[in-house]
């Protein structure tokens, strides 16, 4: 007589597939997660560095530093009594004695300006825009130096920036 013989193949149980479907699907979840985070502060961060107030604040940095720098100790800094516009001189060329150019730096629509020209007899040479979006700018002197407090805002950000340049010449 034969007897049935019942072998057991290994092989998942219904739980145990389960249990590996739920553990996969925290696992791809929490990538899932982690991913989407790192694009958004990667995201937030790339606007910072380069949103318009960002870049606007390193040229604003540049241009009152190389201005401030060429003007002239003989002549000083005139600056306005509540601190409104800033206005150094310089000289035209190296061979020059006496100071007879004049550099201000001054707000207007919310924009900051720089106008340069001779001084006597005071004619404007250029006019130009630094930069836009500024909500508030102070110049202030102290000896040889000048300092701008100067505050950005687009809307989304607010970036304040205080820099200072002494005058060489």
């Amino acid at each position: 007589m034969m007897k049935n013989i019942i072998t057991v193949k290994p092989a998942f149980t219904l739980i145990e597939l389960m249990v590996a479907i739920a553990l996969a699907a925290i696992v791809i979840t929490g990538v899932g997660i982690v991913l989407t985070d790192s694009q958004r502060g990667w995201h937030d961060m790339y606007n910072r560095v380069y949103a318009d107030i960002a870049t606007d604040s390193h040229v604003v940095r540049k241009a009152f530093d190389i201005e401030v720098r060429k003007a002239c100790k003989d002549k000083g800094i005139l600056l306005e009594s509540t601190g409104a516009w800033v206005e150094v001189y310089s000289y035209a060329s190296t061979g020059s004695t006496e100071a007879d150019r004049y550099t201000r730096f001054y707000t207007d629509s919310n924009q900051l300006k720089v106008e340069r020209g001779i001084i006597d007899p005071r004619q404007i040479l250029t006019d130009s825009i630094i930069c836009g979006n500024v909500s508030s700018c102070i110049f202030k002197s102290a000896g040889r130096s000048v300092q701008m407090l100067l505050t950005l805002d687009n809307g989304e950000r607010s970036i304040n920036i205080i820099t200072s340049a002494v005058l060489h010449n």
